[in-house]
């Protein structure tokens, strides 16, 4: 096969897909390892350097991935960890491509991450490969990462991506420590040839629930510097964990037509954890995200499809009318889900919590909306 042969193919977030969130995920996220030789500051899995006998196995794995093609899922992501660290991720990844999934993964910037291997993902079916930058600089990145050198490790994993052609897709991560560094991250993700930027805004959990988390007026610094960088790249730009910026969209761009005009195609309904998006980890026990690690069964003992339909707590979260304080009265609540149900749920352990950090569920808000009401 060609490295260009799959070119063709619209890369993984520009594709439309018609999904039904109630019958499927637009996603799976499948952890396919835990172990990895990064210890970064932010991991929500707090991964070490140890893989678990208790993996599922190359034949679980093929299972699983029937059953989420006969669900009626479009892409499928092998994660970690370090999916690297399985021998057998070409071969998963084949048998994904084969169903006619859509395929990417998401390697640790290690020894592991060679062009050589790189060839091989790729030839595999791969369509897609992320990379995570999480600071402009070496130092800086490398410190957040805890490993010295992953930050040149990414560098030159981009440079081979855009060798090879396959479609690079760049995730960085910003909480407090790190909002005024949004240009110069955007400069330099720009630089690498991407096709796609995953803005993920953290969830304290893991890891990450000794970090701090952006406040509400930041996030609205940063949906508005994200709203004119999508205006001016070529490339797809998408916030993970920020729902709200949905609404944030919705109110500035009161029009539908002007919002497809600036932003293109949106889904419906925001993807979030339990609707649209459902996790499963290395051992096989499915969560409706990755940084809600609710158990909702094993796909030893139960199929995915099972537990996507029919868990109740999936089924919740699909449910706006189950969210609690600003969110379960808010106009907007069909627009963003409520924001982000894993922040909510690893900050007051309710998945139907108001969003901790948007505008419009601070005090001084609805203190304000109080005064408003009551001249009415």
């Amino acid at each position: 096969m060609r490295f260009g042969e799959r070119q063709s193919k619209p890369n993984l977030q520009r594709a439309r897909f018609a999904v039904d969130f109630d019958q499927a995920p637009l996603l799976v996220i499948w952890e396919v390892t835990r172990s990895c030789e990064l210890a970064c500051l932010h991991c929500r899995a707090e991964a070490i350097q140890r893989r678990d006998p208790l993996e599922l196995s190359l034949a679980e794995g093929k299972s699983l991935i029937d059953e989420v093609h006969k669900m009626g899922t479009p892409l499928m992501i092998f994660t970690g960890g370090d999916p690297l660290q399985r021998e057998d991720l070409e071969e998963l990844i084949a048998y994904a491509a084969s169903a006619g999934l859509r395929v990417g993964t998401i390697p640790a910037t290690t020894d592991r991450l060679t062009r050589e291997r790189m060839i091989s993902l790729r030839k595999a079916g791969l369509d897609q490969m992320a990379i995570s930058i999480d600071a402009p600089t070496a130092a800086r990145h490398d410190d957040f990462r805890q490993v010295e050198g992953s930050f040149a490790k990414a560098m030159q994993a981009a440079e081979w991506a855009r060798e090879l052609e396959i479609p690079l897709q760049v995730n960085s991560v910003f909480g407090a420590w790190n909002v005024s560094d949004f240009d110069a991250m955007a400069e330099l993700v720009t630089s690498l040839g991407v096709v796609f930027w995953e803005v993920f805004f953290l969830v304290p959990t893991g890891r990450g629930g000794d970090l701090p988390c952006c406040s509400a007026d930041e996030f609205e610094q940063l949906f508005a510097q994200l709203d004119q960088l999508s205006k001016r790249v070529s490339f797809k730009v998408k916030v993970t964990e920020g729902q709200h910026y949905r609404r944030f969209l919705a109110d500035r761009y009161r029009d539908h037509a002007t919002l497809a005009a600036t932003h293109g195609h949106m889904p419906r309904v925001a993807v979030n954890a339990g609707r649209g998006f459902c996790f499963v980890d290395h051992t096989g026990v499915v969560s409706p995200s990755g940084f809600m690690p609710i158990p909702c069964g094993n796909v030893r003992d139960r199929s995915i499809i099972d537990i996507y339909r029919n868990s109740e707590t999936f089924r919740g979260l699909r449910n706006p009318d189950l969210l609690k304080g600003a969110c379960g009265t808010c106009d907007h609540r069909n627009v963003c889900g409520g924001g982000s149900r894993a922040r909510a749920y690893a900050m007051t352990g309710d998945i139907h919590a108001q969003e901790p950090f948007c505008i419009l569920t601070q005090p001084a808000h609805q203190a304000a909306e109080q005064i408003n009401k009551s001249d009415l």
